[in-house]
């Protein structure tokens, strides 16, 4: 990974190198600081914004400097837009989803249940006008956002018993927030907003029977499947999960143009470089915890059902008494209606024969 980030880093540094000298002469000199919402410990995610740091200092020659601050150094994870947002920090590196209970909005600029996935969300973002209208919404809150990050498809979760039917859902403490801890009300789970330095011990003293995190790299470095060896899929609420650096929005209109440029030039390489991260570390970290005694299993099709019917009541309800919502909820429906008509086309038709290939022992 530190080669990777290297090459990317010194690919970013020589596209500037050209006109240096003015550039060094002209633009002032910044130091800002951004707060993260995820600790140390999770290092590809965690990485993501010290990557970001690394590629603007590079491509502003040293002189606009990002001092990153893992969760809990300054502000809690959940609080880093707002410390943001109220110019006790510059920048701030979380899902939008983590502000849900400000605004159900916010959880359309991270995903929604049976979403979009990673590269078709980026299509949306930054040809659908997907970044227009959530930076519409943003801006009301004092801020303005860049897409930076995406840990892609999630897990469904680790379970301390098996998900059989949909009445198994009724009565089970969930660790999982926002949108889908809407959707799974509705069948009678009961959601609980932890943060992720506190799922294992909530885990294993039964405070919830159940938790999802992000996928198996980042789940093995909880070690979940100690405490709850059922780990179910697909991460129907998840099909991608956008993060975002959000920078204060009367920082973000003084900053200089280029260096502007420079921070979005940054966060779209630190997008792709992450999803590269995580699709290299997860095939092995579900091998290791398979080994370790985690049991795979598919929720249901009878359950997944079940959540689609209710969290198309959820998205009904939020549209009808939120504009804002609304806006956005419907670009990306319809965004997702042709991007799924041509993905089935291509996309899946090679991924499904060579998955075939792959059960067969072939490859």
């Amino acid at each position: 990974m530190k080669r990777r980030s290297f090459l990317t880093t010194a690919a970013v540094a020589a596209s500037a190198s050209i006109a240096a000298p003015a550039f060094a002469q002209s633009e002032p000199k910044l130091n800002w600081r951004l707060v993260s919402a995820y600790p140390k410990s999770l290092d590809v995610i965690f990485s993501t914004a010290t990557m970001l740091s690394d590629h603007v200092r590079a491509l502003t020659n040293g002189k606009f400097n990002i001092q990153v601050f893992a969760a809990g150094e300054l502000v809690p994870p959940f609080q880093s837009a707002d410390a943001a947002a109220a110019g006790t920090v510059e920048m701030a590196y979380m899902p939008p989803q983590y502000n849900w209970g400000k605004d159900p909005a916010w959880a359309l600029g991270s995903s929604i249940p049976f979403g979009l996935n990673t590269r078709q969300t980026n299509a949306w973002l930054y040809y659908g006008g997907g970044n227009d209208l959530l930076n519409e919404f943003y801006q009301r809150h004092g801020l303005y956002g860049i897409p930076c990050g995406n840990t892609s498809a999630q897990m469904g979760g680790w379970f301390r018993k098996e998900i059989n039917s949909v009445d198994d859902l009724k009565g089970l403490k969930l660790r999982v927030g926002g949108y889908v801890g809407k959707v799974l009300e509705k069948l009678g789970a009961v959601p609980q907003a932890i943060p992720a330095g506190e799922i294992y011990t909530s885990l294993e003293r039964g405070t919830i029977d159940a938790a999802e995190w992000i996928g198996p790299y980042d789940d093995e470095k909880l070690g979940l499947y100690k405490v709850a060896p059922y780990y179910y899929y697909p991460g129907w609420w998840e099909g991608q999960s956008l993060i975002y650096t959000f920078v204060n929005a009367d920082k973000w209109k003084a900053l200089p143009p280029t260096y502007q440029q420079a921070v979005r030039v940054a966060c779209e390489a630190v997008n792709a470089n992450v999803v590269a991260h995580y699709d290299h570390e997860n095939p092995q970290a579900i091998r290791r915890l398979v080994a370790n005694g985690a049991k795979l299993r598919l929720f249901k099709k009878e359950v997944l059902d079940a959540c689609w019917n209710a969290s198309n009541e959820v998205a009904a309800e939020l549209s009808s008494g939120n504009a804002s919502f609304k806006k956005i909820y419907d670009s990306q429906v319809s965004f997702r209606r042709d991007a799924y008509l041509w993905a089935q086309i291509a996309e899946a038709g090679h991924d499904n024969y060579m998955m075939s290939l792959q059960r067969e022992g072939k490859l």
